[in-house]
């Protein structure tokens, strides 16, 4: 009996024993499928090889181009956005820096360059006041710096010996009328008030005449040889004035609007080195320079000890006068990429975002922006090709910013510089140039494509020029070559 109930009880608690490990076990297993927030799954937008971002595929597998799995780009990336972002770190560590879009005003100055030519308001024509026979005339050349008063020639004057004669005839005769009117002919054909009152004071006939220069100078001209039959009028001598010279400027297209009659000109010349000159805007000539497209402004600069020759070269800088603001970046903050011009942006969290703007003129290290920014904007002044790096290694299509537009479409950018050709053929032509300011490209030699053959013709390689190149969609054409003369001037 005992035995039976001692079964019975070891087989109820068996059977416990069982539901229990059951018990657990279901237990277990409901705790293990308790609901738990699964997290949403990125959507693929496609796939592609780091190395060649911009190629696209819709389905995963081995890159076409190199050796390695294509890598999927998932929607909601910071990456999918117009910019890049670059941790603090990268920033420190390669030093780039930032800068502050500003308004600042554009009446600063202008750097360029000159050559000093005659005053051409300073001349004197000497002239034949009669017709006559030259008998003599001063061992001078063209190119000579003469004295006023300086003897030309000496001249036999037939008509002023008979009109001499006359007037002494009827000198004779008491007739105050008839004196004047033979003393007006003899002013008549020529003869100078000097000459006229020693003749009558005299009674002596003067047959011939020493021709002298009117005021100091370079001879021009010189168009008188002993033996020569001379008309009345006939110039023998063109003598330009040298108290005083005249400094020509050319000024760049873009910049001619800042330059004022009466503005200053601060002057530095070639040929005397420490030596610095003050003028002042005397004239701005009315036309372009087609070949060059600049403007030509006058400075007058006295002359007094005679140092300044015509043709010598000088650096200029002209004070700028406008009473407009404009918005300033660093000029090495724009990418110039030939079809556009590119900033980099800065916004919150070091995201940087590719902004397209429209350049003005450079002003000394800045450049104007013309639209595309606003003013207190943060841009990157330097380290702009780390953020396309890194955009480029993450597979971003940089995507520009939308900005007000302009009102207008901007003139293309036309600038100009000297330059020796290296190469050339009926396509391009191979430049050694020096820096396009305007432009804002640095001295270099590369080749510029030509669309027109004629632009080359009557040119070869040697040829010192003066190169004008376009901005285009393309990039830098080249529009047109101008030979330097060799003395240098413009």
């Amino acid at each position: 009996m005992n035995t039976k109930k001692t079964i019975i009880a070891l087989a109820i608690g068996a059977a416990l024993l069982g539901l229990g490990v059951v018990g657990g076990r279901m237990s277990a297993s409901s705790h293990q499928i308790e609901p738990v927030s699964a997290q949403p799954e990125k959507k693929v937008l496609y796939w592609y090889d780091p190395m060649k971002p911009d190629m696209q595929f819709d389905k995963p597998g081995k890159s076409p181009f190199m050796d390695m799995d294509l890598v999927p780009k998932y929607a909601g990336d910071s990456s999918d956005t117009a910019g890049v972002k670059i941790d603090a770190q990268t920033l420190q560590n390669t030093g780039m820096r930032a800068a502050v879009v500003e308004r600042v005003s554009v009446a600063q100055h202008i750097d360029t360059s000159g050559i000093l030519a005659f005053n051409e308001r300073d001349i004197a024509i000497e002239q034949a006041r009669s017709a006559g026979f030259v008998e003599r005339v001063w061992p001078l050349a063209p190119g000579d710096i003469i004295a006023i008063g300086q003897p030309l020639a000496e001249v036999l004057m037939p008509e002023w010996t008979a009109a001499q004669h006359e007037f002494l005839a009827i000198r004779s005769s008491n007739d105050a009328s008839l004196i004047s009117a033979a003393r007006e002919r003899l002013r008549l054909t020529g003869m100078p008030a000097s000459l006229i009152a020693n003749v009558e004071k005299t009674g002596k006939i003067s047959a011939r005449q020493t021709l002298r220069s009117s005021q100091a100078g370079v001879i021009q001209e010189l168009a008188v040889r002993s033996g020569m039959t001379l008309a009345a009028g006939q110039t023998l001598a063109t003598i330009n004035g040298i108290s005083s010279v005249w400094l020509d400027v050319a000024v760049p297209e873009a910049q001619s609007t800042w330059v004022q009659v009466g503005g200053q000109a601060d002057i530095a010349l070639a040929a005397f080195p420490g030596v610095a000159l003050t003028g002042k805007i005397t004239a701005i000539l009315p036309s372009l320079n087609d070949a060059s497209r600049s403007i030509k402004v006058r400075v007058e600069l006295a002359n007094r000890d005679g140092r300044l020759r015509p043709g010598m070269s000088a650096q200029v800088k002209l004070a700028a006068h406008s009473a407009d603001s404009a918005l300033v970046v660093p000029t090495e903050a724009v990418i110039r990429t030939g079809k556009r011009a590119l900033v980099m942006r800065l916004n919150a969290d070091n995201h940087f975002e590719p902004v397209e703007v429209i350049l003005g003129a450079e002003v000394g290290d800045k450049t104007i922006i013309a639209s595309g920014l606003t003013e207190g904007q943060k841009i990157v002044a330097s380290g702009q090709f780390l953020i396309e790096s890194e955009a480029n290694l993450a597979g971003i299509k940089t995507k520009l910013i939308s900005e007000p537009a302009a009102t207008s479409t901007p003139a293309a950018v036309i600038d100009e510089a000297n330059a020796s050709i290296k190469a050339m053929d009926d396509t391009q032509v191979t430049l050694a140039h020096e820096a396009f300011k305007i432009i804002g490209m640095s001295a270099m030699t590369m080749p510029y494509p030509v669309s027109n053959p004629e632009v080359l013709k009557g040119f070869k390689v040697g040829d010192k020029v003066r190169a004008t190149v376009q901005q285009t969609d393309d990039g830098l054409a080249l529009k047109r070559l101008q030979i330097i003369p060799k003395s240098g001037g413009h």
